[in-house]
């Protein structure tokens, strides 16, 4: 786990050390174990290392085959390396490390491209080959591993974060509006290869990126740089073969974690008290007898909003190192201009927030740690998915069924959410986005009318016609963001996080199976829950809730602290000048926040968390 940077010069200017060295410096939380630089005239590389395998001096990068011709630098980690590395060796490839980096670069000379549907992990890798003055770069299938990169017509210059981007521009960037919108209306981002930053893109997930560097006959930005799919998820769910029962699933789910056991380096796991933390807990316990895991979760105290410590504690019998952090209102005051520059974008609430003080936690125990992100988008965890399951019933003219499943919803969670999502996903997308730019109030006119017709996630993320094509959508739109905030979050604190639940063995398999294995009689992740059983208390095996790494919030929002701190942005020069978002309505928004009027703490974080950043980054 690692972080990478580069510049790449079209005109056959050489590369300046200098500038390596000066985005180096950005990303040195991600590798404070090593660092390296290689420079061939126009083609600059940058790499910060943390070491987890092999922790000698033979995993340095950036790495050189045998012959000097090829060169990598890769952050992640391919989890079956031995297995390919075995492979390799029968046909004749020697090794000087125990690295995946090394195999990864091997396997792509024997392979070449075709080399990445063998690896099961996270990754962005640049591998370039001297002699043919090419750069390949490559992103993980579900986009676990960041990559960023500016281009024009004289350079191309890349990196795992994008402050070491803006380090070295020329320029100054302005800010990305259409971002902006989809941040304040939807919650959402990274649901397009768009940032917040204008002129700066990220890599899809499963696409490559191919350099043509000798561009002694390129003239435009087309011919220097191909963008490529590697990766198609509908289509290896379409060929996949579905789960028989959940005891099948419950073995690969073993499998996906003890894979990611491998490591030189000790390993915890975030515990938040939820369905698939716990089960990744409970499997580490039963299946593999860790006795000695390391935990560490977030608590706020008894009956407070979000707190699950009554489920986490359901554990202290079996582990003897649990660690717990509680982030208060106080800590995000301090800690909120460090959190800002962590993260380089906006995030749309203080979940993350959570999660980077467990991460802070974790790293006086441990350098790698693992996650149950994922599971949601492959299981249907969240509560709106009965929106879509409710919707796909409905096309499928299934109407027992779907009034079967209505009644065993609202009997189970005695709540209307579930049909409310339902009927909003039957809605036009136009009244989609316009509910939401209502529900919200405080966007300025003038800001809703220009980015509103262009944004994508009510069109497309909002109007997944069932259950299963809505996962899918949510693989493509939805999950990346979580995952860049426990990139940023781990990253910052130097540690590796791994998510087993994205093991693609999984995935594919998961989503080829039948929509009542996700959905069932009310439950949601229903053959998880079964897999379970006999493994994980029923205590957490049967919640019906999901919190994850939650925060209070609201009640920290009602403190005099952030009431005066959201004064003062609101009426400042700067923000007033943004022409974003409406004074007035915003002071609006935060006396009904305080009379109890509407629950809104996340709109005011968000307000927040964009002036800040814009004073960090764009001003």
């Amino acid at each position: 786990m690692c972080g990478i940077c580069g510049i790449i010069n079209f005109n056959n200017k050489p590369v300046k050390q200098p500038l390596i060295r000066k985005m180096m410096k950005k990303i040195k939380h991600r590798g404070p174990d090593d660092e390296g630089i290689y420079i061939d005239n126009n083609v600059g590389f940058g790499f910060v290392r943390l070491s987890i395998l092999d922790l000698s001096y033979q995993g340095h990068q950036p790495m050189l085959d045998d012959n000097g011709r090829y060169i990598i630098i890769h952050n992640g980690e391919v989890y079956n390396y031995i297995e390919i590395r075995e492979e390799l060796k029968k046909i004749g490839h020697k090794f000087k490390s125990n690295t995946d980096t090394e195999v990864i670069l091997k396997s792509y000379i024997e392979w070449g491209i075709n080399c990445l549907n063998k690896f099961n992990g996270m990754w962005a890798f640049a591998i370039y080959d001297k002699k043919v003055k090419k750069v390949l770069i490559s992103r993980d299938r579900y986009g676990i591993k960041p990559f960023y990169y500016f281009i024009n017509d004289e350079q191309f210059i890349f990196a795992s974060e994008i402050p070491a981007i803006l380090s070295v521009l020329k320029h100054k960037l302005k800010a990305n509006n259409q971002a902006i919108f989809d941040y304040l209306v939807f919650n959402r981002s990274d649901h397009t290869e768009q940032t917040f930053f204008k002129e700066i893109n990220k890599l899809q997930h499963g696409h490559n990126i191919s350099l043509q560097i000798d561009n002694h006959h390129i003239q435009s930005i087309n011919q220097k740089i191909k963008i490529e799919q590697w990766y198609n998820l509908p289509e290896r769910v379409k060929k996949g073969v579905q789960f028989k029962n959940p005891q099948e699933y419950q073995k690969l789910l073993s499998s996906a974690i003890g894979l990611r056991l491998r490591s030189d380096v000790p390993i915890g796991v975030c515990l938040s008290g939820g369905l698939d933390s716990s089960s990744i807990v409970a499997t580490l316990l039963n299946d593999y007898k860790k006795d000695d895991l390391n935990t560490f979760s977030a608590v706020y105290g008894y009956g407070v909003q979000n707190d699950e410590s009554e489920f986490i504690k359901l554990f202290s019998k079996s582990i003897k190192n649990m660690y717990f952090t509680t982030p208060s209102a106080e800590s995000l005051a301090a800690d909120i201009p460090r959190f800002i520059k962590a993260h380089g974008e906006p995030v749309p609430s203080t979940s993350p927030y959570a999660q980077f003080k467990v991460m802070q936690l974790a790293q006086k125990n441990v350098v790698v740690t693992l996650d149950g992100q994922g599971a949601d988008e492959q299981l249907a965890g969240y509560h709106y998915f009965f929106g879509y399951f409710f919707k796909g019933l409905l096309k499928q003219l299934s109407l027992l069924k779907l009034l079967k499943e209505i009644f065993y919803y609202i009997r189970l969670h005695k709540s209307l959410y579930g049909l409310k999502t339902f009927i909003y996903f039957l809605l036009p997308s136009k009244l989609r986005t316009s509910i939401r730019v209502n529900e919200k109030g405080y966007l300025v006119d003038h800001f809703v009318n220009k980015y509103s017709s262009n944004s994508i996630i009510a069109s497309r993320l909002y109007n997944s016609q069932s259950l299963h094509e809505s996962l899918l959508d949510h693989f493509e739109y939805k999950l990346e963001h979580l995952l860049k905030w426990e990139d940023k979050n781990s990253m910052f604190f130097s540690l590796e996080s791994r998510v087993p639940f994205l093991d693609y063995r999984l995935v594919e398999k998961t989503l080829a199976s039948s929509k009542h294995k996700m959905i069932n009689n009310g439950w949601t992740k229903y053959i998880l829950r079964e897999a379970m059983k006999g493994i994980l208390v029923d205590d957490i095996r049967f919640r019906k809730d999901d919190v994850g790494f939650g925060t209070p919030e609201s009640n920290w929002f009602k403190e005099e602290y952030f009431q005066n701190y959201f004064l003062d942005i609101i009426h400042s020069d700067s923000f007033k000048e943004r022409k974003i978002i409406d004074t007035l309505k915003a002071s609006e928004l935060l006396k009904k926040h305080l009379n109890g009027k509407a629950e809104v703490s996340k709109e005011i974080w968000k307000i927040i968390n964009l002036e800040l950043w814009f004073r960090e980054f764009i001003d």
